[in-house]
């Protein structure tokens, strides 16, 4: 027989008969109104389970992963304010039942059935996704996640904190509120989890202000696989800067309890907190999942005999707060509802078209009050003497420097985070002086931990600061990359634009360092950044490029919501001269604060009609040298700078090799997973008649003299146009 059937078998047959599980009597102030409005968000939790699966056999749902046996979560929310952010493990339905109650939203139900049935009504992701989440009751919306979702819920925390003393203009957290966050027993394993916990307790032990409440809902098994018994404790218990509270998650009494005792703790002390909460789990993982085919049936049905709605039932009785028979009724009465209101449901629109699907991958325009750029008089306060050396050409490094400087004078709620971004001022210099010119609580040095600075970075941004972190070297965005993916690109398009995470990502990278890192520093792949639906990908190649393309980046951030990462080339830094040692054709002037280059826009150097070169970063520097030597040879070239990588822009593009016979396209990119591809397949599909591309080898970089030797080189382009021109090459 199915589990849910005996499940539901048992409820009403040892209900009727007040044949409860045992368990201690009631504890804590609970009122007798608040728990049996406890037990019906309860119920409701369990009654919208029975029903995704009745409307995933009838083909109107689509999703089975229920909260079965964590519905002790509803005290929890009993526990904290409706405006306490929580970002929600998915097994949590009765915790966001609960909050609407407590806020007095109605509707539920009917919310919960449109996000199982994918309808375009679904007001959390407009059909996009089963997810809980609401934006009125403060659940930015989670999928199914493996604690990608916990470094944003620290994030969030700290926000809380910088907030009361830097109010961001977009700012939706109260002062005195704290971060919620829930996950299970197996995730707590996951590198994220324990990279996010250890962040939480190293910020908690050196004073930093952290309100932030883990809870994990430890059932004992992730899908088919066991938690070792004990283990959460003991791993979780002694943690350094972290207050370890326990609770009997079936128990909504004791849950309420120590929850109350757990936030009051945050919320005062502003320090973390660990609940954890002892659950099961009822009717396996998902609808597909049989338990009893890995698991004992003996053990399958312990888990069914502690029933938490049994729990809840024996603890209102005995308290003499409802009869066993009004509870029944309660039962009975909620399964009906939702049967009819899945009726209704499964008759509304689905998303139907790409169109349908992709409204909301760009998130929506933020109003923002107008700013006029920095204040000439700060400037000269904060820069002293280094105004009169704007005046001279320089490099890169000095330029973005300069930049980043005006940007936080320009934008109060803009932050920097990072390895090293503050008393050391980054590896290169490129954010030197900027925490002792603006506080380290806006230039934040963070521990060495790639997936928690991006999770940092997310979460500020929940609470309307502008975060621009930084990742160290480009490979070691890979083991955080889905902070990225996951994260922060994925929540527009899951809440129907009505959450975003904007902020700009600083990431050096690409080749060409001589003598230095090897691959590990001079990374050229960028494949993993480009396929993300609504990420803006920008490489720089000169100075007063950066400089404006990094403006832009933070406008669009701000203004736009978007996600931006921002890849500078590291070899192009201290990059002075071009054809000549001393000529210092690389370096250009610092541009005037209100100056930007626009998204969609690229960079014309010539206008030879022989031979277009389109190319970016360290590419650019090389073709530029190239078209000096193809020029003695009478061909003549204009190079083409794309500047943004993602999304292409196709249209500046088009009006840039317009009059050219011929398209080189340069990538310092490997030749597989590069830009060059998308560059092949857009010049084919426009029909231009000649076209080839040179690109760097599918190879990761050496270390030492052949540090290039993988890459392409001014040489190398200058073969490859002439052959090209001259119809060796196509």
């Amino acid at each position: 027989m199915d589990r849910v059937q005996i499940v539901h078998d048992n409820f009403l047959a040892r209900l009727a008969a007040e044949d409860f599980p045992e368990g201690h009597a009631t504890r804590g102030a609970l009122s007798a109104d608040a728990a049996l409005d406890l037990f019906k968000a309860q119920v409701l939790s369990r009654a919208l389970d029975i029903e995704s699966r009745a409307m995933q056999r009838a083909g109107q749902g689509y999703y089975t992963i229920g909260s079965s046996g964590h519905e002790g979560m509803a005290a929890v929310a009993h526990a904290l304010r409706p405006d306490d952010i929580a970002f929600l493990h998915y097994r949590d339905a009765a915790f966001q039942i609960a909050r609407a109650a407590q806020a007095g939203q109605d509707g539920m139900m009917r919310d919960m059935l449109l996000s199982f049935a994918c309808s375009a009504e679904d007001p959390t992701s407009g059909g996009r996704h089963k997810v809980l989440g609401s934006r009125p009751l403060m659940i930015p919306p989670q999928t199914s996640t493996i604690a990608s979702h916990l470094p944003k819920a620290m994030g969030a925390a700290y926000s809380i904190g910088l907030a009361r003393r830097r109010a961001p203009e977009h700012k939706i957290l109260p002062r005195d509120g704290l971060a919620m966050v829930s996950f299970g027993d197996a995730s707590a394993n996951h590198s994220t989890a324990q990279g996010m916990i250890n962040a939480a307790g190293w910020t908690s032990v050196q004073g930093g202000p952290l309100p932030l409440l883990m809870i994990c809902e430890d059932n004992g098994i992730g899908i088919s696989t066991k938690t070792p018994n004990g283990w959460i404790k003991s791993s979780m218990q002694y943690r350094a800067g972290i207050r370890y509270f326990e609770a009997d998650g079936l128990d909504i009494f004791d849950t309420f309890a120590v929850a109350s005792e757990a936030a009051e703790f945050t919320r005062t002390k502003r320090k973390p907190a660990f609940l954890h909460l002892k659950t099961v789990r009822l009717y396996g993982h998902a609808g597909a999942d049989v338990a009893t085919s890995y698991l004992p049936r003996a053990e399958v049905e312990a888990d069914e005999a502690n029933d938490p709605l049994l729990h809840s039932a024996r603890l209102l009785v005995a308290a003499n707060m409802a009869t066993a028979d009004a509870l029944l009724q309660i039962y009975l009465h909620t399964l009906e509802a939702v049967k009819i209101e899945a009726q209704s449901v499964a008759k509304r629109p689905h998303l139907a078209t790409a169109q349908d699907v992709m409204a909301s991958i760009v998130p929506p325009l933020r109003v923002s009050a107008p700013r006029n750029g920095p204040d000439p008089e700060e400037r000269k306060t904060v820069f002293g003497a280094e105004m009169a050396q704007m005046e001279a050409p320089q490099p890169m490094s000095r330029i973005l420097n300069w930049a980043l400087h005006d940007l936080m004078l320009a934008h109060p709620e803009t932050l920097i985070m990072g390895e090293d971004v503050g008393r050391k001022g980054g590896v290169y210099g490129v954010t030197q002086k900027l925490q002792s010119r603006f506080g380290p609580d806006r230039v934040i040095d963070t521990l060495l931990d790639e997936q928690s600075i991006l999770g940092l970075a997310i979460g500020m941004a929940h609470n309307g600061f502008v975060p621009m972190p930084e990742i160290q070297f480009l490979a070691y965005l890979h083991n955080a990359e889905d902070q990225l993916r996951g994260e922060a690109a994925t929540l527009p398009f899951f809440s129907a634009g009505q959450w975003a995470n904007p902020m700009v990502l600083r990431i050096a990278g690409l080749g060409y360092q001589k003598g230095f890192g090897g691959h590990f520093h001079n990374d050229n792949s960028l494949a993993v950044l480009r396929d993300i639906p609504g990420l803006i990908l920008a490489c720089p190649s000169t100075g007063t490029e950066a400089a404006q393309m990094l403006r832009e980046c933070h406008r669009l951030s701000r203004d736009e919501q978007r996600v931006c990462v921002f890849v500078e080339p590291i070899a192009l830094y201290p990059m002075r001269d071009l054809h000549s040692k001393g000529d210092a054709g690389w370096m250009t002037q610092y541009p005037d604060p209100d100056r930007t280059i626009s998204l969609g826009s690229v960079g014309l150097h010539g206008d030879g009609t022989d031979l277009a070169i389109i190319t970016y970063g360290n590419g650019h520097y090389l073709s530029r040298q190239a078209q000096k030597h193809l020029a003695v040879e009478g061909i003549d070239a204009r190079v083409i700078d794309l500047r943004w990588l993602a999304p292409l822009p196709e249209n500046a593009l088009l009006d840039a090799i317009k009059g050219t016979d011929n398209v080189l396209i340069v990538d310092e990119c490997r030749r597989t997973g590069g830009q060059s591809e998308a560059l092949m397949a857009w010049m084919a599909e426009i029909g231009h008649d000649s076209y080839a591309r040179l690109t760097a080898e599918d190879s990761f970089i050496a270390t030492g003299p052949a540090y290039a030797a993988t890459l392409p080189s001014c040489d190398g382009i200058v073969a490859a146009a002439r052959g090209l021109v001259r119809g060796a090459v196509r």
